[in-house]
């Protein structure tokens, strides 16, 4: 038992970490039917190491695929583009490969009018000068560039929307499903909060 499947393995395994059962049927006598030896009685160990062994196996495909995703597409790249090494190529997996998605985010502390060029924000990490950064949330988006970094804001040119406090700040408003392989739009996102009143 202590060698079945339990859970998640390992994906650098070196040899077939799966270990089967020899399934037995019932020995009976052909005369009378009386079951002389019985086979092999199914427990939850045995159905819990088919599980996991199927899991883990199409684990190990996805990952086999994503590797080879990786180097099918640097291989386009090279032939197109030769000597690049793929690192123009992202195929959106989660494993970065020489490039990386610029995610600095900040929030927006107070509503601002049109025509604002300050911007209050809960922080400016990651935030440079002459860069670009999308300003969105639930009704308005627009891409500006930075001007200037100072202690909690970020001069930008004049906004051509207003926007509400919590409105975004980010480099890229990209929403990466590393389960599909696919970029998507990131969301504003509201939230609803409870007050409880501790004594």
């Amino acid at each position: 038992m202590a060698e079945f499947m339990t859970g998640e393995i390992p994906l650098n395994f070196k040899t077939n970490p799966y270990k089967r059962v020899e399934w037995e049927d019932d020995l009976t006598d052909p005369n009378t039917g009386e079951v002389l030896e019985e086979g092999t009685i199914f427990w939850a160990e045995y159905g819990n190491n088919l599980e996991w062994g199927i899991f883990n196996a199409y684990r190990f495909l996805n990952e086999v695929y994503r590797q080879m995703e990786r180097m099918r597409v640097q291989l386009e790249l090279d032939g197109r583009v030769p000597g690049n090494s793929g690192i123009f190529a992202d195929v959106l997996d989660g494993s970065t490969n020489k490039i990386t998605l610029d995610k600095a985010l900040t929030d927006i502390i107070e509503a601002i009018e049109i025509g604002t060029t300050t911007l209050k924000v809960a922080s400016v990490d990651s935030f440079t000068p002459f860069t670009q950064v999308t300003i969105f949330d639930d009704e308005h988006i627009e891409d500006v560039v930075i001007t200037e970094v100072g202690t909690g804001t970020i001069k930008v040119q004049a906004l051509q929307n207003a926007y509400k406090k919590g409105a975004k700040v980010a480099r890229s408003n990209v929403s990466i499903d590393t389960i599909n392989a696919e970029m998507g739009v990131g969301d504003w996102q509201t939230f609803s909060v409870d007050l409880v009143e501790v004594v």
